[in-house]
């Protein structure tokens, strides 16, 4: 790996390393499938709300059926976010071990002396329960999770990462966000931050391209192997 090698630069520039959870560290519906959570979700929201419910059941996204509830109105938007936040605690009980690499990532870049935080859509119950679970809540400093009744704030919305950057005390700019998703990359590029691309599919290193990704590695080993060296 070259000193010129996109993954390297991007590390070696970044203070603070924000990892996104669902994906870069965990995946969070492996032994409840969202699926699922998203029809039982559907469930509650069309006793509540029946056009609401009807939109739901279209997709099989739980933060979209959240989303959706949000829009039909408070008392659902609510009754909805407690449902689905105890379901993704249920869900990390469930999930298996971290995604491969993720933990050597964490414990590289805290042993690297960068600030290190989870920054996610998922509830910060989840990703507390999950990094305890597995012995990593040493290594993360700060966890900024899914914003209370404030779908908007979720990303692409740059709030996230702005949140987390306040709370470590140091300018958003500083950050990089590893993300599994182009969705991650609007965020951190919006908040002036640098995106590096988690392709755990094939399909993914193309759509990152798009997205203008300052890195992409399709493994987490190499976010920890990059930081150890040096």
């Amino acid at each position: 790996m070259t000193h010129t090698d996109p993954l390297t630069e991007t590390l070696a520039n970044a203070r603070v390393l924000l990892f996104d959870f669902d994906g870069p560290v965990c995946d969070v519906f492996a032994g409840l499938p969202a699926p699922d959570v998203a029809r039982e979700l559907t469930a509650l929201l069309s006793a509540q709300d029946e056009a609401a419910g009807a939109k739901a059941a279209r997709t099989d996204d739980p933060i979209e059926v959240l989303r959706i509830a949000h829009e039909a109105g408070s008392a659902p938007g609510r009754r909805i976010e407690r449902a689905l936040t105890a379901a993704e605690v249920r869900a990390v009980a469930r999930a298996g071990r971290p995604t491969p690499g993720a933990a050597e990532a964490l414990r590289a870049a805290r042993a690297s002396g960068r600030g290190v935080a989870v920054v996610s859509d998922n509830s910060t119950e989840c990703v507390q329960a999950f990094l305890e679970l597995h012995g990593l809540q040493e290594y993360v400093t700060h966890i900024v999770g899914r914003p209370s009744e404030q779908p908007h704030l979720m990303k692409p919305n740059p709030f996230p990462l702005i949140t987390a950057a306040e709370q470590m005390h140091i300018d958003v700019t500083n950050c990089t966000l590893i993300g599994d998703s182009p969705t991650d990359v609007r965020a951190a590029h919006a908040a002036g931050a640098t995106a590096i691309g988690y392709a755990d599919e094939p399909h993914k290193a193309d759509l990152f391209g798009e997205a203008q990704a300052d890195a992409v590695t399709e493994h987490m080993q190499d976010i920890a192997v990059a930081l150890t060296a040096e």
